[in-house]
């Protein structure tokens, strides 16, 4: 019950920040299936777990790094929401709870590369969680490419338990979210080799979600312009 409270207020609280300061899109290619599902998208910065939210109106598990259940105020909204912290080199607790999450039916979000995406724009290799976590709990990916514009992104420190530390935060500026078809994904999650290729598979896919995002950003910008030249040339 609490949980389902605060994510809403949560998810209404971002919707109207996204409103008032940010040009968000979520541009669909399919709509997300029902049931259990596992939402993998990749990770420019540290305000993604917060428009992943915004995909689905029922309360979704998110893995965020446990830095941040350690930030007074926020850290208390996100174990009441009960999303999952994950332990830097220790991920083996994350990966459980959320397999257990999955296979009692719920939708679980995480970012495929592990750690912020390079501040050039470029992508982290994959990890293979999702993929094992996929092929073990039996739900499809649902891959997200996110898009933003990187000369926009802004590094706060934060101070967590007296260390310091630098954090790439989008907090204005347009944002694309492009939602793929669920990818259903086959085979023995033991066979290494395979994991791994069917890691790099998703990536590439959410890769080229997250260029088509850059593709509708340009086009919309681009449209923009054209407005009013041809305002200017009816009044000539």
């Amino acid at each position: 019950m609490i949980r389902g409270v605060l994510y809403t207020v949560g998810r209404v609280l971002i919707a109207l920040y996204t409103r008032l300061f940010m040009d968000l899109e979520i541009l669909w290619q399919a709509p997300l299936p029902p049931g259990p599902k596992l939402i993998v998208a990749n990770h420019p910065s540290f305000t993604d777990p917060f428009a992943i939210s915004l995909l689905s109106s029922h309360p979704m598990a998110i893995l965020i790094t446990s830095l941040a259940f350690l930030v007074p105020i926020f850290g208390f909204y996100l174990k009441r929401s009960r999303h999952i912290p994950v332990t830097p080199g220790a991920g083996r607790p994350a990966f459980d709870e959320a397999l257990q999450r999955l296979k009692g039916g719920e939708t679980v979000a995480l970012f495929i590369e592990g750690a912020i995406s390079p501040s050039d724009g470029g992508f982290c290799p994959p990890r293979t969680g999702a993929v094992r976590l996929a092929l073990s709990a039996g739900v499809p990916i649902i891959p997200v490419g996110i898009h933003i514009v990187q000369e926009r992104l802004r590094v706060i420190e934060a101070k967590i338990k007296g260390e310091v530390y630098p954090e790439q935060w989008y907090l204005r500026g347009p944002l694309r979210m492009v939602v793929g078809e669920p990818i259903h994904l086959e085979g023995d999650v033991e066979d290494h080799s395979h994991v791994k290729a069917e890691s790099q598979r998703v990536m590439q896919r959410i890769i080229d979600l997250a260029h088509e995002g850059k593709r509708q950003l340009q086009e919309s910008a681009l449209r923009r312009k054209e407005k009013p030249r041809r305002r200017v040339a009816e009044a000539i």
